[in-house]
């Protein structure tokens, strides 16, 4: 044990370092390229914004005409960032109150999301979006996905300087948390970006230490004359956690109790100390498109080529040194636990673009995925059952989409079919949403899905005989009918309703009793129809220099066989205070956030599978967690600093991520957000 754990220090020391390497060497080299390029010509004066970046570059207008030398001045307007879907946006260096939101592991807002003890865990979901346009089936282990970079969280860059973006936050115990960017467009045709997010965190209690890292390389090129675009990203990703299975039965009581001497959580007894699991993937992205009639003065149409390449190359493993029999049952070994699923997916995409002035936008495309999902070798039950090894072969898939904007009207339409393959598929999703004037928006739209489960439902293997199956489950079906509307910060309401067939979950083994083996988990569909409604509003009321932020959440879920469970309700209310200091030196922000959601049944955790499993017998939640926290912003750095959960020693030890899962206690953390203009 002790070798086992010098070795994961030994990693994660290198790991530190390499962060802090990672750190200065963007630094060096953002210093280096900001001495060698002189700042690019924008059009365009400035305003409040221009004075900030040019205090941060520590620049001057040049000295002559003003309108020429303000010219010179890069506006935060052209540092902007662009989707995988082409929406631009630009760089934000404001400190709000959805900043505090954004300031975590994630880095994004995490309502309906409740994080487990240690920083770089999975997360429980309180709330779930059905809307979807796969076709395929998804990889599994998706309690260790919250953090795993998709195609469609990566984001390209257009700048007319250097930017870099440096974030740091402390962690749990020894460790934090860093995410290092920077990105250079060499000329105005080429860009290019490159970060990297690590962190590793000990935690408070045993075996639970965090370690993960995720590379990101894009880049984007126009040709000068703007027929031909193409972009693409490199994505290597490792994300691993020691795993403990939460303290013991026989350990709740004293949690809860709140006995002082309980209060260093690192005397809790856990269920095992002896596993690990991780996530390992890598991907080369690539879309390219020509356009081969152009829109200008005399023609009306365009006409575009288009090809989108991906492969993707991910395993999720299990690692055990000695068998848990009481947790998950018999192994065909006593020790060296070694389960590891694998995929191997290639995605091709071809598509033309038509453009019309008054037809729209209107593009059809045929795809191909190349899958090879499975494990290395056969499995023979005691029953005399082979579980297979291997789903692999090609889906081939047809497709379009519709997009059409007048005055405040805006159309968009998508669908997809599988018409070739073993997996069949189908999606066809429509939106409809008017802009009244510049303060009132409304949207609806309709979603229909039909796509096969995820690969480990269909296939999964492991050392441990329990945790072996080969399913051949229906395709689940969702439609949903959602609705918004938004006035200003006054009102935002989002309605959706669900219905879902056939959905497919994990629960405990019916065949084997929990006084037998602890977590004895498989797949089942549930043949029944599910409705779940939800209903979200958003506000924001000001009165002075004082704010209240509110998002509330109402769910309900009609499922006669208890398998879709969430929170009736769900609230997040901050009271803050915001205000220029300093002769508007600083610009400080300060308030209390209460999160709350009502008892239910709350999913509990598996480590093997890396899933979350249904569970009827215990009802968590109904503990509030208040947080105070202080920001600032001087310049263009961002500083924040938060009290976490400071009500946990007055209402209560009632508080878990899942069952036998405790949330975390009382703590304070601090961090940075520094961007630099060169």
């Amino acid at each position: 044990m002790f070798n086992s754990l010098k070795t994961f220090q030994n990693k994660n020391s290198l790991k530190t370092n390499g962060l802090v390497l990672t750190c200065l060497f963007i630094s060096f080299f953002s210093t280096v390229y900001a001495q060698q390029k002189p700042i690019k010509t924008i059009e365009g004066s400035s305003d409040f914004v221009q004075d900030s970046i040019r205090e941060t570059r520590g620049l001057r207008p040049i000295e002559g005409n003003n309108e020429k030398s303000e010219d010179k001045i890069a506006k935060i307007e052209d540092y902007l960032i662009i989707s995988v879907e082409r929406d631009t946006t630009y760089l934000d260096t404001t400190l709000t109150i959805q900043k505090e939101y954004k300031f975590n592991y994630l880095r994004k807002d995490n309502f309906g999301l409740m994080p487990f003890s240690n920083l770089g865990q999975t997360y429980n979901i309180l709330t779930y979006n059905f809307q979807n346009t796969s076709l395929m089936p998804s990889f599994g282990a998706r309690a260790r996905h919250f953090n795993y970079w998709e195609i469609e969280d990566v984001n390209y860059y257009r700048v007319p300087t250097p930017l870099t973006e440096l974030f740091f936050k402390t962690a749990f115990e020894q460790g934090q948390l860093v995410d290092s960017f920077i990105t250079i467009n060499t000329s105005p045709q080429f860009n290019f970006s490159i970060a990297y997010k690590g962190l590793r965190s000990l935690g408070k209690y045993q075996h639970i230490l965090t370690s993960t890292g995720n590379f990101r390389f894009t880049s984007n090129y126009q040709t000068k004359n703007g027929r031909y675009n193409a972009r693409g990203h490199i994505v290597t990703q490792d994300l691993m956690n020691q795993e403990n299975a939460g303290i013991r039965d026989s350990e709740v009581s004293k949690f809860e109790n709140g006995d002082e001497e309980f209060l260093d959580r690192s005397i809790f007894e856990v269920g095992f100390e002896n596993a690990e699991s991780i996530l390992i993937g890598k991907r080369f992205h690539l879309e390219h498109e020509y356009t081969l009639i152009q829109k200008d003065s005399l023609s009306k149409n365009e006409i575009k080529l288009g090809h989108i390449m991906s492969f993707e190359d991910k395993y999720f493993q299990y690692d055990q040194s000695s068998r848990s029999a009481s947790y998950f049952g018999e192994a065909f070994v006593s020790s060296d636990i070694k389960d590891r699923a694998t995929l191997e997916n290639f995605y091709n995409k071809v598509y033309i673009n038509y453009s019309n002035n008054i037809l729209g936008d209107l593009q059809f495309n045929l795809r191909n995925n190349n899958y090879n999902y499975g494990y290395n070798q056969l499995v023979s039950l005691e029953d005399n059952t082979i579980i297979t090894n291997r789903l692999k072969g090609d889906i081939y898939s047809a497709g379009g989409k519709y997009r059409k904007q007048y005055k405040g009207f805006e159309l968009q339409g998508e669908f997809g079919l599988n018409i070739s393959g073993d997996f069949d598929g189908n999606f066809l999703m429509a939106r409809a949403t008017f802009n009244l004037n510049e303060d009132i928006a409304a949207s609806a739209s309709l979603n229909h899905s039909s796509k096969a489960p995820n690969y480990n439902t269909l296939l999964y293997q492991s050392d441990y005989k329990n945790y072996n199956w080969q399913n051949g489950f229906n395709n689940t079906e969702s439609q949903q009918l959602a609705f918004n509307l938004k006035y200003k910060q006054l009102a935002n309401i989002t309605v959706d309703l669900n219905t879902l067939t056939d959905y497919v979950y994990f629960k405990q083994d019916e065949n084997v009793s929990v006084d037998d083996v602890k977590q004895s988990i498989k797949p089942y569909q549930n043949g029944s129809t599910i409705t779940y409604i939800r209903a979200k509003f958003e506000n924001e009321i000001k009165v002075g220099k004082f704010a209240l932020n509110n998002t509330v959440l109402y769910q309900n879920v009609q499922d006669e066989n208890n398998t879709l469970n969430v929170p009736e309700l769900t609230t997040r209310n901050t009271l803050y205070f915001s205000s220029q200091l300093f002769d508007k030196a600083m610009f400080l922000q300060t308030g209390v956030t209460f999160n709350y959601f009502t008892k239910y049944y709350m999913n509990a955790y598996n480590p093997v599978l890396a899933e979350f499993y249904v569970q009827n017998e215990t009802e968590y939640g109904n503990f509030p967690r208040l947080d105070f926290f202080i920001n600032a912003k001087i310049r263009q750095t961002r500083l924040f600093l938060k009290a976490e959960h400071f009500n946990s020693a007055f209402t209560g030890y009632n508080y878990y991520s899942a069952p036998n899962n405790p949330y975390r206690d009382f703590t304070v953390r601090f961090g940075v957000v520094w961007n630099f203009f060169m």
